[in-house]
């Protein structure tokens, strides 16, 4: 189920999508607490109760929280955001979104 613009997703409101693959939907958000731009990948409501995938979506998230790199997007948390699973990280409008990545669609 995509989210449409001015949704609120817990503190976030959901701003645009950015695109979608294989893990997930990938939308722009405004951080409601801290006031900044980020991008929050969902888990497809499809996967929400396969083992495999969420932790697949888990490990994912911190494997990308272990890395620092200015061409990899810094994960600020996984958290639950109402019935979804969800990753929070920087924003970049750029490639770094993982346009370039084998199974990325841009929503653009």
């Amino acid at each position: 189920m995509s989210l449409k613009s001015g949704h609120p997703l817990d503190h976030y409101e959901i701003l645009e999508l950015i695109g979608k693959g294989g893990m997930g939907e990938v939308y722009r958000a405004r951080d409601g607490k801290l006031g900044r731009d980020v991008a929050i990948k969902v888990l497809p409501d499809e996967f929400a109760d396969n083992d495999e995938r969420l932790a697949r979506f888990k490990r994912e998230a911190k494997v990308l929280a272990s890395l620092n790199h200015p061409n990899i997007a810094s994960i600020y948390g996984l958290e639950q955001l109402g019935a979804r699973t969800s990753s929070c990280s920087s924003s970049s409008m750029g490639d770094a979104r993982g346009a370039h990545r084998p199974g990325y669609h841009s929503a653009h």
